[in-house]
């Protein structure tokens, strides 16, 4: 896959025949770049259950202090019943377990298997080169200032840090009827058919 050509470029500045050059466009250019990142992700994601939410998801277990998966579909922003789906690929996988809570038996916590750990740590590095290679039209200082600020705005946009109290949610309100009723029901493991990834 080809790098992000230079300013100069032809290719930057000449859209199809017709349309307007929308790449100073906020929107466009991150739909462009997002589609560009799916494309050149997916080959090195394609053995993960579920992909792109598969990996993320793992990331944000191995990463995480045993989220449970409420937190988990409420962070990544997931429909609980599709969270519920993926988990039990992931666990069927050997990737993660779903183990009972010590402070509150009505729930559980997701945790990385070491399998799960070392699989993450292969993914990483390969998702990683395929990143570079999508930016290889910017220099590393370039990259590195995109990663920053795309991160800084990822977490302005989210309202808090990856990792922080958003991965809590649901664990102040665990008392209550309704988040026992959702644990519950959140850690039923059946497996349907693969949904969308």
């Amino acid at each position: 896959m080809g790098g992000i050509p230079d300013s100069g470029s032809e290719t930057q500045t000449a859209p199809a025949t017709g349309c307007a050059d929308l790449a100073e466009d906020f929107g466009f250019s991150l739909m462009a770049v997002a589609h560009a990142y799916r494309t050149a992700v997916s080959p090195v994601l394609a053995g993960v259950a579920r992909g792109a939410r598969g990996f993320q998801t793992l990331a944000a277990v191995v990463d995480g202090d045993g989220p449970n998966q409420i937190a988990l579909a409420g962070y990544l922003r997931i429909d609980r019943t599709v969270m519920t789906y993926l988990l039990d690929d992931l666990v069927a996988a050997g990737l993660v377990e779903r183990r009972l809570d010590p402070a509150d038996r009505r729930r559980r916590r997701i945790v990385a298997t070491r399998q799960g750990i070392e699989t993450l740590r292969d993914l990483r590095r390969q998702v990683r080169a395929a990143e570079d290679e999508l930016l290889s039209g910017i220099d590393q200082d370039e990259r590195e200032v995109l990663r920053a600020q795309l991160a800084r705005l990822a977490r302005a946009v989210a309202g808090g840090e990856p990792g922080g109290p958003p991965c809590d949610i649901g664990a102040d309100s665990a008392n209550s009827e309704e988040s026992a009723d959702l644990s519950d029901s959140c850690d039923v493991t059946v497996s349907p058919g693969r949904g969308p990834g």
